[in-house]
Formats: C-alpha cells, sequence, structure tokens
C-alpha cells in the first residue's frame, strides 16, 4: 500500500538502511528545537541566582519562576496545545511559526529589568518550546528509515546537549560580567531562533501525515461522517498502554534530569561548594559527557535488537540512581559533585529521555503521535515544575533529601522502562501500528 512508502524523504522507501543528507538536514533543522528547550533551560539555571540578587527575589519565588517556564508549566501548556494541533492541521503549521513566539519570549527575559517582565518571558519560552518538540520529533520519527530511527532521534538529543553546552560556556566566559552576561547568552539564544526560523521555512510537510490525514477524510466521507483522532482515543486499549509506560519512564526520570539541568548551578554556589564559574563549569561537563555517550554508544546500538535496548537502558539505570544515592551518604563537595555529574549523565545518555523519543513515535499512529507526545511531555513538565517549587527550600534543609527522592524516582523509571518496554526495534511504524491494532 502507499502508506508503507510514506516516510522517508520523497524517492526513498521506508526500509531502506541508509540516511540521506536530506534526512540528516530535516533532522538537523528539527533537533534545533531540542537546542533551543535545553539551551534556555540552562541559561535560566545559569542565571538564577544572579536573577534573584539582582531582584530580591526569595527562594520561593525563585522556585516559582523554575516552576513556570520551558522546564515546567509553561512548557507543558505548550506541549499540550502543539502537539494536538500538529496532528489536526499538521508538523509544519506548528513549526513553521512557533520559534517567532520564542524568540519573543527570549527578548524579554534579556531586557528584563523587573520580575514581572522575567516571569513573562521565561513563561513565553516555556510555551514556545512546548508546542515545538512534540511536533518536530514527529517529524523526525515519521521521515526516518525503520532501521535507522534510533540514530536520527538520537542525534536531537545530541542536540539537547549541544544546546546547554554552548550556553554553558558563553556564561562561563561572561562570567566576570555577572547579569550582563547572562543577558548576552539569552541573546544568542534570540539570534539562533530566527536563523533556524528561517532555515525551516523550506523544511516540508511530514509525507506520512499527509498521507494519514488523507486516509482519514476518504474515511469520513465514505461513512457519511467526519473522520476524527479524537484526545479520548488514546485512552483506551493499546494506546492507553503506550500512554502510560512512556509517560511513566518520563515523569519520573524527568524529575531528575530537570533538577540537574537547572538547578546544579545554584546548588554549587547557594550550598558553598563553589562559586558561579564552577557551578556552570561543572554543569557543562555533565552534557559534555551526555553527547560523548549518546554518539558512541545510544546512536549506534539503539536500532539493535530487542535485547540490546533493554541492556541500555538497565545499564543507565543503575549509573544514574547510584549518582544520586551518593548524596544520602557523602557531603556535598566538589568531587562528589563530579562523580554525580558522570555517573549520571552517561546513565541519562542511556536511559532517559532519548529512548522515550523514540517510543514516543514508534508506538502511536500517526495521527495521535504529537498529541500522545505532547500529553506525556507536558505532563512531565508539569509535575517537574510543582517539584522545581519545592526544590530551593528542600535543598536548605539538606541534599541528602533531595538526592533520595531523585533515586527513587530513577529507580521507578528505570524498573518501569526495562521491565514492561515493548519490542518495536527497526520496524516500519505502520507494521507496529498494525501488530498492536491486532493484539
Amino acid at each position: 500500500m502507499a502508506q508503507r512508502t510514506v516516510g522517508a524523504a520523497p524517492g526513498e522507501a521506508v526500509g531502506r538502511e541508509e540516511v540521506s543528507s536530506q534526512q540528516w538536514r530535516w533532522s538537523v533543522l528539527a533537533g534545533m528545537a531540542s537546542y533551543l528547550d535545553a539551551g534556555s533551560i540552562v541559561a535560566l539555571g545559569a542565571g538564577l541566582a544572579l536573577f534573584q540578587t539582582y531582584l530580591g527575589l526569595s527562594s520561593t519565588v525563585v522556585g516559582a519562576l523554575a516552576a513556570i517556564g520551558p522546564n515546567a508549566v509553561g512548557c507543558a501548556i505548550g506541549a499540550f496545545i502543539g502537539g494536538r494541533l500538529g496532528d489536526r492541521l499538521g508538523r509544519k503549521r506548528i513549526y513553521k511559526y512557533d520559534l517567532l513566539v520564542y524568540a519573543a519570549g527570549v527578548l524579554c527575559v534579556a531586557l528584563s529589568f523587573d520580575s514581572l517582565m522575567l516571569f513573562l518571558g521565561v513563561f513565553v519560552i516555556g510555551v514556545a518550546v512546548g508546542a515545538d518538540v512534540p511536533t518536530s520529533l514527529a517529524l523526525v520519527g515519521e521521515f526516518s528509515p525503520p532501521k535507522s530511527r534510533g540514530r536520527l532521534l538520537g542525534f536531537t538529543q545530541v542536540a539537547w546537549s549541544l544546546g546547554p553546552v554552548v550556553v554553558l560556556v558563553l556564561a562561563l566566559v561572561l562570567a566576570p560580567l555577572g547579569l550582563l552576561g547572562i543577558r548576552i547568552v539569552f541573546l544568542h539564544l534570540l539570534v539562533v531562533a530566527l536563523i533556524t526560523w528561517a532555515l525551516r521555512q523550506g523544511l516540508t510537510e511530514s509525507p506520512r501525515w499527509q498521507a494519514a490525514s488523507a486516509a482519514a477524510a476518504a474515511a469520513g466521507t465514505a461513512a457519511g461522517t467526519v473522520a476524527r483522532y479524537g484526545v479520548r482515543d488514546l485512552f483506551s486499549g493499546a494506546h492507553l498502554r503506550a500512554l502510560a509506560w512512556t509517560g511513566t519512564i518520563y515523569v519520573f526520570w524527568g524529575l531528575a534530569a530537570g533538577t540537574a539541568g537547572i538547578f546544579t548551578p545554584y546548588f554549587v554556589k547557594t550550598l558553598g561548594a563553589g562559586g558561579q564559574a564552577a557551578g556552570v563549569a561543572l554543569s557543562c561537563a555533565g552534557f559534555v559527557i551526555s553527547i560523548v555517550v549518546t554518539v558512541l554508544v545510544f546512536m549506534r546500538h539503539a536500532d539493535g535488537e530487542h535485547g540490546t535496548r533493554r541492556l541500555l537502558w538497565g545499564v543507565g539505570s543503575v549509573l544514574q540512581i547510584a549518582a544520586y544515592a551518593l548524596f544520602l551518604v557523602l557531603p556535598f563537595t566538589i568531587p562528589v559533585i563530579i562523580v554525580n555529574i558522570v555517573l549520571f549523565s552517561a546513565g541519562g545518555a542511556l536511559a532517559g529521555e532519548a529512548f522515550y523519543k523514540v517510543f514516543s513515535q514508534e508506538l502511536f499512529p500517526t495521527m495521535l503521535r504529537g498529541t500522545a507526545q505532547g500529553f506525556t511531555f507536558g505532563v512531565a513538565r508539569m509535575f517537574l515544575g510543582v517539584w522545581s517549587f519545592f526544590v530551593p527550600t528542600l535543598a536548605q534543609v539538606g541534599l541528602g533529601v533531595v538526592g533520595g527522592l531523585l533515586s527513587l524516582f530513577l529507580l521507578i523509571s528505570g524498573v518501569v522502562g526495562f521491565f514492561f518496554m515493548p519490542n518495536t526495534s527497526g520496524k516500519p511504524l505502520e507494521l507496529i501500528e498494525a501488530e498492536r491494532a491486532t493484539a
């Protein structure tokens, strides 16, 4: 059937192993959503203590700021809306405009001189990246060859880590400038967003989405109705099981990853382990480790057999749990922080967001793919928003409390991911959908 060949680049069969230069280009442009998402999270994290001092914010207000932005509630709202609209209206209509909204939010933060501007800008950034990420990832999943899907989606995770590296290096170099340096960092994100938006204008609509949308319209016409894939369709049968599984692994992993991403420099400075430069440098090192492990291990083996995927997940989970269990028995010092960052960064590259991205494309039909991922992505960021509100206060009580809770969260994600992982590796999306429909 024609639907078996959509999703690859024009003129290519879905089953082809090679990845064309066009597919890599599309992956880069789609992956920039991850770059801008993570970059904005870490830029805010790097400047959190400086904004707190400049504006005289309390720990409660700092927690609220972290809770409404790209790391949490704002992103959740954008994901709920953007994921659904991407399925209803097409991928292109979302990614064609949302980066302009992102740019406006970044500019507001960069020029903020009071708490209102800062909160507004952070919230707008969150909404924009929340809408972009599920739509862009659906696009990558839909044009990827079956046995290269993990590799291309893994590349978007490289972009997710590269954004923080660039941001943190800039923040480190500009640290002597204080808050002005952080403002310049946000202006860098503005420039990248506008360049990416301009380059994305040449992207085409997802062929898979076009075919699925046409098939749904034809089925509705034949039945004398309007064929729709509603949100309620996610909450029954195989779709519900997939939603519960991807949501569980991502919610609990995201609590730890979000804490590491936005609060590491803040912890280092406010808890007396080191200064602003030390916190930024340590956080940057973690993202570099994540890039290396993703490229050398995940992207090479994520499309392997089912057993290989489970092995990667199991090893990564153990490393991450150990990373935060350290704070239960050891003091918060630079050597301990370094071990924590090495273990968590390496483990997160193997058992974290990269696999969540892969399975979120594989386990849902085309007309529900963005909706499903927008839902789980949004729920995860919503939970992270609530958690982030309390983190600064919990850290003052003792980082052992934070470390113990994060170890528990990572244990839940690791166990659920390992024992209930579906076997979808190397299969065309249409075959996976057919198998799940008849199971």
